[in-house]
């Protein structure tokens, strides 16, 4: 095995922090940093952190707040997380049309929940918001709803998005390369005028996603471990979703004081990876951010410091998800060298494939399964351990397993070929990631919100390189001991949940039609274009034969030493059922020379990932890593698919697993409403239930899958490749190591799935027992796919059902508050034989199910229409598919689904050219014609004891259909 490109990067590494003064801006840089980071501090304190990647011209933004939910005021606990949601409501230049007469009303409001707050008295509660509506649909009149997003939409940004957590309220976008400036000027304005407004209608989207939280019993694990690890600091005491009674009893004035106290530039860092000039950008930064002004009052709640536990502590937590264990010490802050050290150890212990809890309990299936992790945070963080239980075993038993891993681990009773192995794979993923802007900015999101220098994190793997397996023994002895927090997450139903009603919100209107000066500026202003660069099939990759004719699709990599090669045969799981368990009942198999463990570690060892991946209608034998390593990892490869040696008490042991793994499925909310959309959409022969019943699993003869597997190679398949080999060195590899049949056969025929028709109005209804429902309406006439419409399919469902400046985020979320969750999408087939269909989605409480079908109901019979939104749906869909780049083996991939659409050409091309001219009344037409007054099928999970059941059968005859009927077992 070759490993000296992985470590050539070492020696680069080491070296000092020097600061650089090549512009009018001095900045930081870390001798050797592959990313060649810039790190300004601006003259207020803000931090900005660039670095420069041309593959494609977007850029990766995130602006980081260095605080979460663990400064949330006590009496007002997820406060951080709902400030986040109010930084999308505008400012005093946008978000309303007239910000001095909206003013005196949002103070009103203000002062009412300030009031409300006190009050307990249930009728007193309800007159006072009533009160609070009344006024909210005054101010409601100056309200512009989701002008952020018009504004991030008219800059062809994507993944507008948020997140809050512990210790960090982050604000992402993906803008193209050439809107910087209005980028820059639209986020200054948002962080030093932020305006809080539409309150009442976005606490109630906030209090669905806490509904859907409910369901959600890792979360309930996680804030369990906190409440033993840290019983006297917020990480344990509160939340960042925050309480039930907090939610509903929120305040203004507490959240306003938060953010003039912590929304401060030098609390803030702003991190950015992609196509630009640094020198222009930090320019720009400081154009529209330069004037913030510092504050020399950030401080931040200082908490006793947390003991060490001495001994075991334990918990119970109930919910209706399948049984597990939850164990966790407690570590360091994340900015220590600690964190390096638990990385290592986390990789020691499950790596999946060699980690001393892979090869002695995932791999012989002595549990369900064990997974192991450094949860880092910036004052402590916690090392967790999870556990789930086989069929009959208990929780104790299976922290048994655990533990006496970790005391392996203090021994140090694991391989010395494991340690450099593991410094070779993180490098390994440290390249890999290097690619991927979100990467890059979200490892300064992490830098500067842990308070970890960026010399420290550069420095990272040369540490861990230098690092011996005495020393992590040692340090495993100091730190794993008996003084740990367990939960044991029991299956049941938790009696702790309170069910709230419904408030009677009036519905503010959604002022489509309005538009600020700021809006009209910034929709108006003039960048240079972004020219579009669509894929050429016949040019952008090289169609090869190796000596037998085995079609290869090749791109060199001249980027690094990293390779992605794959066989993929056109069939999948509609042509056999049993491919999908023929690969995993490979993966605890080993060969005639190689026990199981042996082959998972010499991939390990070989820093490269081999595995199997069945699609619908495709299979995929995938390989890659480092491409000096391909050659013997193929081997590896063909060795493992062709000689794998059959193991009976293996196979006992996997079918007992994923019969319980079916049992499981049912006990979980999400499982349930994909197995219900999986049956509402395609009938009983649908990729959720096509699959052996347990009594074919339990019988069958495990050598089937092996020859299953082992005959792949005598089917027609192709192979792609994306790596550093040359073309006639890769042809040479295949022709050596790739054995085939002389003549290949073709193709099983498979049964496809075929979506159902709805030709009249049905309601499907499937049990769960929640405080919401997971509700989808779908539409399907059997209308096929023509590309001369992917235009304006594209732009409706921009304008329609995308994100919150659509047409359905406004009604449901924005206007009404009746989910956290909503949109709809006018969907396009995959093959060509397969037709196009129409579905609305949305998560709700239960009360508010109806309320939600009325509203789907009336925009879906009359599209509301603006002109001005759709000119920004146009454009916006016009300026992602120009700054859109499909790279590497995404070529490839390009070619073969638009095989699959029966066409020979890149579709963005076609639509690029057909958004001129598009207009608002084609937009009107294509719905009309398609969605509008059409019959539906709702397919409903909930607890039909909780649901307005008198009111659905007056829309159409409910169909019950039982757990056992979705899933098929």
């Amino acid at each position: 095995m070759k490993i000296k490109h992985l470590f050539s990067f070492a020696a680069l590494t080491f070296g000092l922090c020097f600061s650089t003064k090549a512009s009018a801006y001095s900045y930081e840089t870390v001798k050797g940093d592959p990313m060649q980071t810039r790190i300004y501090t601006l003259p207020n304190g803000l931090k900005v952190y660039l670095s420069v990647n041309k593959e494609k011209p977007r850029i990766q933004t995130y602006i980081a707040v260095r605080t979460g939910s663990r400064n949330d005021p006590a009496e007002t606990t997820g406060l951080a997380h709902y400030l986040e949601h109010l930084m999308f409501k505008g400012t005093h230049s946008f978000g309303t049309s007239d910000y001095a007469k909206e003013q005196p009303y949002l103070d009103d409001i203000e002062r009412r929940y300030e009031h409300y707050r006190t009050v307990t008295d249930p009728a007193v509660r309800r007159q006072l918001y009533h009160e609070i509506d009344s006024v909210s649909q005054i101010a409601a009149r100056y309200f512009i709803p989701n002008e952020y997003d018009k504004l991030m939409s008219s800059i062809g940004a994507n993944g507008t998005n948020a997140y809050t957590s512990n210790d960090v309220t982050c604000y992402v976008e993906n803008i193209p390369s050439n809107e910087v400036d209005n980028w820059a000027r639209i986020q200054g304005d948002r962080f030093q005028n932020m305006v809080i407004r539409g309150f009442h209608t976005e606490l109630e989207a906030v209090y669905e996603e806490f509904n859907i939280s409910l369901t959600n019993d890792t979360r309930k694990e996680f804030a369990a471990i906190g409440k033993m690890l840290f019983p006297t600091h917020p990480y344990g005491t509160q939340t960042t979703i925050g309480t039930q009674d907090h939610l509903k009893n929120p305040s203004i004035t507490n959240i306003k004081n938060y953010f003039k106290h912590y929304y401060v530039p030098n609390n803030v860092a702003i991190c950015m990876a992609g196509d630009f000039d640094p020198d222009k950008v930090i320019a720009t930064i400081d154009r529209y951010f330069g004037s913030w002004k510092k504050s020399d009052k950030v401080v931040y709640p200082q908490f006793p410091v947390q003991k060490d536990l001495t001994a075991p502590v334990s918990t119970t937590v109930i919910g209706k998800e399948a049984a597990n264990i939850m164990m966790a010490w407690k570590m360091d802050g994340a900015a220590e060298l600690q964190s390096d050290t638990l990385a290592v150890i986390s990789s020691i212990l499950n790596n999946g494939k060699a980690g001393l809890l892979d090869i002695n309990i995932n791999q012989p299936m002595r549990c369900q399964g064990v997974q192991a992790f450094n949860y880092d945070m910036r004052d402590y963080s916690q090392f967790i351990i999870y556990g789930m239980p086989n069929e009959g075993q208990t929780l104790d038993e299976v922290k048994s397993l655990i533990l006496a891993e970790i005391e392996k681990l203090k021994r140090g009773e694991f391989s010395d070929k494991l340690l450099p192995a593991i410094v070779n794979n993180m490098k390994l993923d440290y390249l890999h990631s290097l690619d991927q802007n979100e990467s890059r900015a979200d490892a300064f999101v992490n830098s500067f919100i842990n308070g970890r220098d960026w010399k420290t994190e550069v420095q990272k793997y040369d540490r861990i390189a230098g690092m011996t397996k005495q020393q992590i023994v040692d340090f495993a002895r100091r730190h794993f001991t008996d003084g740990y927090a367990i939960v044991y997450k029991q299956q049941g139903e938790d009696a702790s949940q309170k069910k709230i009603d419904k408030p009677a919100i009036t519905a503010i209107p959604t002022n489509r039609d309005m538009q600020s000066a700021f809006v009209k500026e910034i929709k108006e202003s003039k960048t240079e274009p972004i020219q579009p660069r669509f894929l050429d099939y016949n040019n952008d990759f090289a169609q090869l034969k190796t000596k037998r004719g085995l079609p290869v699709y090749y791109i060199q990599n001249k980027q690094n030493q990293l390779f992605d090669l794959n066989y993929y045969f056109e069939f999948g799981k509609e042509s056999n059922k049993w491919l999908p368990f023929a690969k995993s009942y490979f993966d605890y198999l080993g060969t005639n020379k190689l026990s199981a463990q042996e082959v998972q570690e010499r991939f390990y060892g070989l820093a490269c990932n081999y595995s199997i991946n069945v699609g619908t209608n495709s299979l995929r034998i995938n390989l890659n890593g480092l491409g000096e390593n391909m050659t013997e990892a193929m081997k590896l490869m063909e060795q493992v698919i062709n000689n794998a040696k059959v193991d009976n008490e293996a196979y006992k042991k996997y079918a007992e697993q994923e019969l319980k793994s079916r049992r499981d499925n049912k006990l979980s909310q999400k499982s349930n409403f994909r197995a219900l959309q999986a049956y509402g959409q395609y009938g009983a022969y649908n990729p959720v239930r096509n699959m052996p019943d347990s009594a074919e699993l339990v019988s069958a003869n495990p050598q089937m899958l092996i020859d299953m597997v082992a005959d792949l190679k005598n089917y027609k398949h192709s192979v792609l490749y994306y790596g550093p080999l040359a073309e006639k060195q890769l042809l040479a590899t295949i022709d050596k190591n790739h054995a085939t049949a002389k003549k290949l056969k073709d193709v099983p025929a498979g049964k496809a799935y075929t979506k159902q028709l709805t030709p009249q109005n049905e309601i499907w209804i499937a049990p769960y027992d929640a405080k919401n429902i997971y509700m989808i309406q779908y539409h399907n006439e059997n209308q096929k796919w023509n590309p001369e419409d992917e235009a304006k399919v594209q732009v409706f469902n921009e304008y329609f059902g995308g994100g919150m400046n659509g047409v359905v985020f406004q009604e449901l979320r924005e206007s009404r508050g009746l989910a956290y969750s909503a949109f709809a999408d006018f969907s396009t087939p995959v093959r060509k034989a397969d037709s196009n269909y129409a579905y609305t989605y949305i998560i709700s409480q239960n009360d508010k199910m109806m309320d939600c079908i009325k509203v789907f109901s009336n925009i879906l019979d009359t599209l509301p229409q603006s002109p001005a939104a759709f000119e920004l749906a146009k454009q916006a869909t016009m300026k992602r598919i120009a700054s859109q780049r499909i790279t590497k083996t995404g070529i490839i991939y390009s070619y073969l689904s638009a095989k699959q659409r029966g066409i020979d050409y890149d579709i963005r091309r076609k639509v690029y050219a057909a958004l001129p001219s598009l207009k608002l009344e084609d937009i009107v037409k294509f719905e009309h014609d398609n969605m509008a007054k059409k019959p539906w099928r709702y397919l409903i999970l909930g607890d039909e004891k909780n649901l307005d059941i008198k009111s659905l059968e007056k829309i159409a005859p409910i169909k019950r259909v039982s757990t056992e009927e979705i899933f098929g077992y």
